[in-house]
């Protein structure tokens, strides 16, 4: 038993964030895009620089698809060169879309609105048949409700209920987002996150972590990985340093 544990928690990963807006990355303050906190510069450097430190996994936001509903092109394929997998999400909201990504290299797509079937006439069962491990439902949270369309219209479906449905519906994975905690460096929302794992799917922590700390205690909470961004793009730590932390 105390093998298999061990073996459950070295597989946690810490996956680096780049989000994307107007072609450089950037950090938004609670996914604002009018509160820059931090620029990144190019992409597919950002991209190369995070591989040379572990990276097996690369996070993408694209914030201009989020906010106007369409994926940006040519945005997947320089960070792909990079060499390892890649997750996606932003304006990801019909299976031409998602498609696209996949067929431009990316690993994962990740839904949102499209999750709640808001205006796209999916059903949640049906893609996560076709999808499958492809498939990432983010579950962005604000003050009890999961919030869309780039975290500006607020559902009145609660992290729990979706996360249950996506349990029902067979999805494999989970990204959850304390929204307001976002890029804050105030610590994971660990309430919510309880309450998404226990619908038994596995979860992608994001949103507000700050330390070496904070990753350690989303590993020994149950969660399968962390998205960080702004701890990683402020200095707080580095990428090799943390992957050494949890292993």
């Amino acid at each position: 038993m105390l093998a298999c544990y061990y073996v459950a928690m070295a597989s946690f990963d810490v996956i680096p964030a780049l989000d994307v807006f107007e072609g450089r990355c950037v950090r938004l303050s609670e996914g604002r895009r009018e509160h820059v906190t931090i620029e990144g510069g190019d992409p597919a450097a950002a991209a190369a620089r995070f591989v040379a430190e572990g990276a097996a996994w690369l996070h993408v936001v694209d914030l201009d698809g989020a906010f106007s509903g369409r994926p940006t092109l040519g945005l997947v394929e320089p960070i792909v060169a990079a060499g390892v997998p890649v997750q996606i999400g932003g304006g990801l909201r019909d299976e031409e879309a998602m498609e696209a990504a996949l067929d431009a290299g990316a690993a994962r797509v990740i839904v949102a609105t499209a999750a709640l079937g808001e205006g796209t006439g999916l059903s949640l069962s049906p893609l996560s048949a076709r999808l499958g491990e492809k498939l990432v439902v983010a579950v962005d949270a604000r003050d009890g409700r999961v919030v869309t369309e780039g975290w500006v219209t607020e559902s009145d479906v609660s992290p729990r209920e979706l996360a249950y449905a996506c349990a029902e519906a067979g999805v494999r994975r989970l990204l959850v987002t304390a929204t307001r905690r976002d890029g804050s460096l105030a610590g994971p929302d660990l309430e919510l996150l309880g309450e998404v794992l226990e619908s038994g799917v596995p979860v992608l922590a994001a949103g507000g972590i700050s330390s070496l700390d904070d990753l350690r205690t989303l590993r020994d909470l149950g969660c399968e990985g962390a998205v960080v961004g702004s701890a990683l793009w402020s200095g707080r730590f580095g990428l090799a340093e943390a992957l050494a932390y949890v292993a």
